[in-house]
Parts: structure tokens; C-alpha cells; sequence
């Protein structure tokens, strides 16, 4: 009998981190860790397979949607952990997060993620309690920054952060477009904001479990915004309107026109000021808008074929 539930550790050259997020996988009970060896040339590969993980090789490196797609496709435990290099996961972890799986409707569970500098060096500070996206169609990290015992109460959000987010894998295959989980188009960031919107639109919940920790290496957030790569902001930037485009409802953006239009304003005012760099960001969503609006009609579709419950428009 498998187990139930695959652990995808993904990494792309990230071996120290690996030398400790996996020996935190291969404790969690009743799982099977696969480690994605997304075109590594370090020792990624032999880690894995001295702890006894299975390891899938891909030759050449892979965006992080496109990698975790083909992990996807790859395992088929009912239950999927999808786990970043810098993610140790706290040994209770899925004992904490399963059960609600068996909810009505949860499809996802966001843990409390908690920020460390690294191994050994916890902060006192709430890394993200699940995901949310406001009126402006802008998504963030729910708590970031905020004291560590806050947020301390079971509830839903938006969605899970894609750091260490545990999945149903029937709500995956449900919401794949293409066959893609996650958007390929998107390469990395927002993919998980994207399938969050997706997810609600066919019905499903996402449930956030603070008694599940798993510590965290903030690579892009709010407080490291400033040292990220051009091309990652840029990409980011992209991404929400593709979002828009894919998962938006006529209804909520009527609703919501003075305030995007007033938002779009000033961002393309800091853009011009400010963040030149991010200018390409419009560019790469026209290129990519005709493979956006076929995944709308396409998600359009199975919205109609479903009783979606309780779907609430972002910022309600």
C-alpha cells in the first residue's frame, strides 16, 4: 500500500538547504519524499539518495511551476506536500495539517510559516499565516513580520504559500489547466496565488492550521522586496495581470474600477519614477494574454459544471 502523501522537495542548487529541510521530510510519517533535482550540479542528488528519498532528475533547470508540475505528474499519493530547499517542516507536521484535508470542500492547508535566517536562527516573527489578495488584486503574506504566538486560531484564508503547502491531490487535478497544475506561463511567482483564485472559483476551501509550523527562508516579501533580482520583480509585477485576466469576475471588477483604476495610476507613476525595470512587466503579459484568456474560458467552463460554495469575490 502507498503512502499518502508525496513530499516534493524541490531543489535547484540548493544542497545545504537540503541538508536540513530533508531530514525534517523523511520524519513526517505515512509519506514518501521525492527530491526534485531541478538541474543541479551540486550534491543535491547523492544527499537525497543517502537519506533514502527518491530523487527525480530533470537534465535541465526548469521554472519552479514547470519543475513541481512534472512532480506532480509524477507521484500519485492522494495527499501532496509541496516543500521549498529553505522549508523545514516541524516533526508534527502533518499530523497537524491532514485532518483538515478531511474537511468539506478543503482542497489545501496553509501552516504557520515562521521566519528563519537558517538553521538554528529562528525569529521571533510570523513569516506567512496563508496568503491574501486585496481589492486591488494585489496578493501579500498574510502576518508577515507580525509576532510569532499571533494568528494563533484555526480558520480558512485565500490560499497556501508555496513554500510548504499540502494539497489535495484530487482539488489539483481538478483545478490543472492543460495538464499544469500550476501555470508555466507564470515561472514561479504568484503560481500559487493563481491556483489559490482557481481552487475557489471550482468550489474548494483552503484551510489555514497554525498548530502546523514549518520555519522559513524569506527569499521575496514584503521585508526583502529591495534585494530581489530585477527580472523576479518584473515577473511578479507580470503575473497579477495574468491573474486578472484568468480568474476575475466582470461583476467584482465593476465593482472594484475606481479603485484599480486609481491603483493602476500609481503604479505605473512608480514604475516610471521609480522601477523602470518593471516596465518589460507590461510587455510580458501582452505576449502571454492569449494563453491567459484561453485558461479563463477554460476555467469558465467548469465554473458553470459546478456548484461552487461559498466563493467570496478577493477583498470580501
Amino acid at each position: 500500500m502507498g503512502s499518502r502523501t508525496d513530499i516534493l522537495l524541490i531543489s535547484s542548487d540548493r544542497a545545504e538547504d537540503v541538508r536540513t529541510s530533508l531530514p525534517a521530510a523523511m520524519a513526517q510519517p505515512d509519506a514518501h519524499v521525492t527530491v526534485i533535482d531541478n538541474g543541479c550540479r551540486d550534491g543535491t542528488a547523492a544527499l537525497a539518495r543517502e537519506a533514502g528519498a527518491e530523487v527525480l532528475t530533470l537534465r535541465s533547470r526548469l521554472t519552479w511551476c514547470a519543475a513541481n508540475n512534472a512532480a506532480i505528474a509524477h507521484t500519485a499519493a492522494p495527499e501532496v506536500l509541496l516543500l521549498n530547499a529553505d522549508c523545514e517542516l516541524a516533526p508534527d507536521f502533518l499530523e497537524r495539517t491532514r485532518p483538515r484535508l478531511t474537511e468539506p470542500n478543503v482542497g489545501s492547508v496553509a501552516p504557520k510559516l515562521v521566519r528563519t535566517l537558517g538553521p538554528g536562527r529562528p525569529l521571533a516573527e510570523i513569516d506567512a499565516a496563508g496568503m491574501v489578495i486585496d481589492r486591488r488584486r494585489k496578493n501579500n503574506l498574510v502576518a508577515h513580520g507580525r509576532f510569532v504566538g499571533d494568528y494563533d486560531r484555526p480558520g480558512e484564508c485565500f490560499g497556501a504559500d508555496g513554500a510548504a503547502a499540502l494539497y489535495r491531490r484530487q482539488m489539483l487535478v481538478d483545478c490543472a489547466v492543460d495538464g499544469q497544475p500550476f501555470d508555466e506561463d507564470f515561472e514561479k511567482y504568484a503560481s500559487d496565488v493563481d491556483l489559490a483564485w482557481r481552487a475557489q472559483l471550482l468550489g474548494w476551501r483552503c484551510a489555514y492550521e497554525p498548530a502546523a509550523i514549518a520555519w522559513h527562508v524569506r527569499s521575496y516579501g514584503p521585508s526583502t522586496r529591495a534585494r530581489v533580482p530585477a527580472a523576479d520583480r518584473r515577473a511578479q509585477f507580470r503575473n497579477r495581470y495574468l491573474m486578472i485576466v484568468k480568474n476575475d469576475r466582470p461583476g467584482a471588477l465593476a465593482r472594484d474600477l475606481p479603485l484599480l483604476a486609481g491603483y493602476e495610476l500609481l503604479a505605473l507613476g512608480h514604475v516610471l519614477l521609480r522601477e523602470r525595470e518593471l516596465l518589460g512587466g507590461y510587455r510580458e503579459a501582452l505576449e502571454r494574454l492569449p494563453r491567459a484568456r484561453r485558461a479563463r474560458r477554460e476555467i469558465q467552463r467548469r465554473r458553470r459544471a459546478v456548484a461552487p460554495l461559498g466563493l467570496r469575490p478577493p477583498g470580501e
